[in-house]
């Protein structure tokens, strides 16, 4: 079945990097759309990049453009999020999700992905 592990989280000083990475198995990345997500204490989860099946195309929310930047290897089967110039609003707990199915253009939609990790936490300190 399908499942998504994720990993590298942690504490971080503002300016400072992380990269995350989501393990994956019982799929293939070339028939599925890869995800990452965010969810703050009290806010809705949204978007953060998504990578088109196969590899093809990346997407990213307007708040990670040139800061974030998603990568998958194919032969490792993870999918990683590499976040630099962390800022303290980009304090999450941070997800993986994936689905082989997105509607339209809807890849930065939550509700858009079946299968999900557990999270990881990302906290950025002032």
């Amino acid at each position: 079945q399908v499942q998504l592990v994720e990993s590298g989280g942690g504490s971080v000083q503002a300016g400072g990097s992380l990269r995350l990475s989501c393990t994956a198995s019982g799929f293939s990345f070339s028939t599925h759309y890869m995800g990452w997500f965010r969810q703050a204490p009290g806010k809705e989860r949204e978007g953060v990049a998504a990578i088109l099946r196969g590899g093809g195309s990346t997407y990213y929310a307007d708040s990670v453009k040139g800061r974030f930047t998603a990568s998958q290897d194919n032969a490792k089967n993870t999918l990683y999020l590499q976040m630099n110039s962390l800022k303290p609003e980009d304090t999450a707990m941070y997800y993986c999700a994936t689905d082989p199915y997105v509607y339209g253009s809807r890849w930065l939609q939550p509700n858009q992905y079946n299968y999900w990790g557990q999270g990881t936490q990302v906290t950025v300190s002032s």
